[in-house]
């Protein structure tokens, strides 16, 4: 018996993973894309006329199945994947695309759908509904509806190789994070780095058959604390040039050839489409609309961040120079000087910090916000499957009992997980009639693993990933709409980060560090002062980080906003497009876009810059908090209402204005980054 093809009976209809094998997948994605054909022939061959219920709504309804399978899948193949299942996956999404491609370049359907539109304002549609018909109605037109039959098999075509591109590259990367180890044999060489880095190195290395050694990898937890502890100097420059070759290297995971072929084909679709560019495909639906706000947007912060960034390097450039003699700081170098400058200026770092900020009870300390904002309790429930023995299930009620949604945590990396950190769903939110579901929502991160001597223990940098991820998870969890497709963080991608990076500013709050910043061994609060030392420090080094950011969402646009060459040299492409940002002489041999997933694989495709247009936002909302009380019921309530709740079923700036009462204030970023006073 297949069991992704019966109902789950399991605690919350959770997917039972135990049941499931690989061997099960691909008869269900086939099984489930037959009904899901047939569900779109019944609306097709529906010889009554076009209505609301009977074409929109009921495209809304197909595919249930195939996305309950697709979704176990898909998040597997990012979280606890293995040859097999990315195999499988080069078999599944050309499929699905296919499938997608099918209804959507269907003229049948699209004649039904656009009579409906040409009669949109006499339908007396809610809100809601309305903005279903036009998600509904743009999906066909921006897919191709209106091509001739010889651009619909070429978009089919192109889509197809970009399904299969997008997974090879993430492939490719996942390999080389893998397959790259600085194994230390000499003690003496460990100098600098902390007691719980070394003793997890040695760990990685007892586990990797050589005992007495010392393992450093590409993940997150053994990567950036060697980066920024390490007193070996050459071996920071080794492990920064790995971490910046992955993708590059003359090896079966070079991704050069790959990129050529992404940015050519999403800039064919786009033309075939009547776009100038992608990024005018794909800007078009967003907040920004268009390349050219994006640019002046970019712009506007890079003028503001470039004279704050220079100040900041001279410093630490100083700084080098004083303490170590360094006339020339490298790339490798910035981060182990920038740690040691922040100790100095403001007697606070992450060692410091560290043992107040064990995972378990930041893990609390966040359940705990959401309970004073929003009346959440997070219960836990071992009854709920789980897909690694790592994961921890919860059941997520309101303060009357009433359950919520399922929520799962995996924080920490193994081989078979992608790096970096994300918030998914394994089912999405609905309320219409037969259609009742509540959200099952997962932040998956990759923090440090325990050690036999200590917990797991964060980083105030790792503590804001987590709080960051959970903001993500609550826009999933708190989500009250009709429809799926319009549900929690189905919202313009400019729009997508504010909920996310607004809960950021709890974590600099003295009210919430006091809920969970205890010693892991003495159970003593953080000291008041540590906190003012942590705020003092939150601005350190800000104008470099945005500088940071800038180039990245520059670079992003550049290979999305022009004419792509297929010789494009990636080197010199990114010399050129990140110029304007760059501080440092350029590394040879090593190159950024062939590990830039989020461009490449994931959403962000001309659309990296929205991390930094949510900063606005986040920063003009927060205001509001700190104006009426950070723990402000009402504020959080009006929030909760007006943007978590509501997902994608109104214009973001509707929902905006709705909780602030006014436009977005870019002076609120300005301000709290501390960018106007270092300009």
């Amino acid at each position: 018996m297949n069991p992704l093809l019966h109902p789950f009976e399991t605690p919350f209809e959770t997917p039972p993973f135990a049941q499931i094998k690989t061997e099960h997948y691909f008869p269900a994605v086939e099984a489930a894309l037959a009904q899901a054909r047939e569900e779109i022939a019944k609306i097709r061959e529906n010889p009554a006329p076009p209505t609301f219920a009977n074409t929109a709504e009921a495209l809304e309804a197909v595919g249930e199945s195939l996305g309950r399978v697709l979704a176990i899948f898909f998040n597997l193949n990012n979280a606890e994947t293995n040859p097999e299942m990315q195999a499988l996956a080069k078999q599944i999404s050309p499929l699905y695309t296919q499938y997608r491609n099918d209804v959507l370049l269907d003229e049948a359907l699209f004649a039904r759908l656009e009579a409906l539109w040409q009669q949109k304002t006499a339908l007396g549609l809610a809100p809601e509904e309305q903005m279903l018909l036009e998600r509904k109605y743009k999906a066909f037109v921006r897919n191709g509806a209106r091509l001739g039959a010889a651009e619909k098999e070429r978009l089919r075509e192109i889509d197809k190789s970009l399904a299969t591109l997008a997974l090879q590259f993430g492939d490719n990367v996942l390999a080389e994070n893998n397959g790259f180890q600085l194994v230390i044999e000499n003690e003496e060489e460990l100098a600098g780095l902390p007691a719980h880095v070394c003793e997890a190195a040695a760990q990685s290395a007892q586990q990797k058959g050589q005992p007495g050694k010392w393992t450093f990898t590409l993940d997150y937890p053994s990567y950036v604390p060697f980066m920024t502890y390490a007193q070996h100097r050459p071996h920071r420059e080794t492990l920064y040039r790995a971490f910046n070759q992955r993708g590059f290297q003359d090896n079966a995971h070079n991704n050069t050839e790959i990129i050529r072929q992404i940015v050519g084909l999403r800039h064919e679709r786009a033309r075939l489409l009547g776009y100038p560019t992608h990024a005018h495909f794909v800007l078009e639906e967003r907040m920004a609309q268009n390349p050219e706000q994006v640019m002046d947007f970019l712009q506007e912060l890079l003028r503001q961040a470039r004279p704050a960034a220079e100040k900041e390097m001279a410093e630490l450039r100083a700084f080098a120079r004083q303490t170590d003699g360094l006339e020339d700081v490298k790339r490798w170098d910035y981060a182990f000087y920038a740690e040691k400058l922040k100790r100095e200026k403001f007697q606070v770092d992450d060692q410091l910090l560290r043992p107040y900020f064990s995972l378990d009870r930041v893990v609390k300390g966040v359940f705990e916000v959401a309970r004073r904002l929003y009346g959440l309790q997070f219960i836990e429930n071992t009854h709920i499957p789980k897909y690694h023995p790592d994961v921890q299930t919860y059941a997520v009620e309101d303060e009357t009992g009433k359950h919520l949604a399922v929520f799962y945590a995996d924080f920490f990396p193994r081989p078979g997980k992608k790096p970096g950190a994300w918030m998914t769903s394994f089912r999405g939110q609905s309320c219409w009639p037969g259609h009742e579901y509540r959200p099952h929502i997962s932040i998956v991160c990759n923090f440090a693993q325990p050690t036999p001597s200590q917990p797991s223990l964060l980083t105030l940098q790792e503590v804001l990933t987590l709080f960051h991820e959970f903001g993500h998870a609550l826009h999933g969890l708190l989500a009250d709409t009709q429809y799926e497709s319009l549900s929690g963080t189905n919202v313009f991608w400019d729009f997508v980060e504010l909920p996310s990076q607004i809960m950021e500013n709890w974590v600099y709050e003295k009210e919430t560090l006091d809920l969970f910043a205890r010693h892991y061994q003495t159970d003593a609060l953080i000291p008041a002062d540590l906190v003012e030392k942590v705020k003092a420090s939150a601005n350190f080094m800000e104008g470099y980080q945005t500088l940071r950011q800038i180039g990245f969402a520059l670079l992003d646009m550049a290979w999305h906003s022009q004419v792509p060459s297929k010789e494009v040299d990636l080197l010199a492409f990114e010399r050129e497009a990140m110029a304007a940002t760059q501080l440092f002489e350029e590394v040879r041999d090593t190159n950024f876009s062939t590990a830039f997933a989020h461009i490449f694989q994931g959403g962000y495709s001309a659309g990296y810059y929205s991390y930094k247009w949510a900063e606005v936002l986040d920063a003009d909302a927060f205001a509001h908090f700190q104006e009426k009380g950070i723990f402000d019921r009402q504020t959080a309530h009006s929030f909760r209402e007006h943007i978590l709740s509501k997902g994608g079923s109104e214009a973001p700036m509707t929902l905006y204005l709705r909780f602030r009462g006014k436009m977005p204030d870019s002076s609120a970023l300005l301000k709290r980054s501390g960018l106007l006073e270092k300009s």
